[in-house]
């Protein structure tokens, strides 16, 4: 069975959306896989803003989030994996955070695929097929 933390994280992003508020994500920044600025984690954690005034490119797929955003006026191509994300909130109301479990992914299997984490800032090329 697939788990549900991608199915919550849009819905939640998508609800925090329509009621004007700015999307968080608390990340494990320890995370293997995690590709982003990791100067601005704290304690092993990063908060990411999410929200679509915040980001460009925005996508939540079931096996990560990715976007590009602007850290002290840099540009960066951030790749999420669902694994490291630890909640998801609305800034404005701390009250309705959402936590997800650190052992759902324990044991899971993603079909495989194209890995579309980027590696760098620099132009890529994928062939589809």
């Amino acid at each position: 069975m697939t788990p549900k933390r991608p199915y919550i994280i849009r819905a939640m992003h998508e609800w925090i959306e329509d009621n004007d508020y700015t999307a968080y994500l608390l990340v494990d920044a320890s995370h293997a896989e995690l590709v982003a600025p990791l100067e601005y984690a704290i304690d092993e954690r990063l908060v990411l803003a999410i929200s679509y005034a915040a980001t460009q490119n925005l996508h939540i797929d079931n096996d990560a989030i990715s976007f590009e955003a602007r850290f002290g006026g840099v540009s960066h191509k951030l790749w999420i994996p669902m694994q490291a994300v630890m909640a998801i909130y609305p800034k404005e109301n701390s009250e309705q955070i959402t936590f997800f479990d650190p052992s759902e992914y324990d044991g899971y299997q993603p079909s495989p695929k194209d890995n579309d984490k980027p590696t760098d800032n620099k132009p890529t090329l994928r062939i589809l097929d």
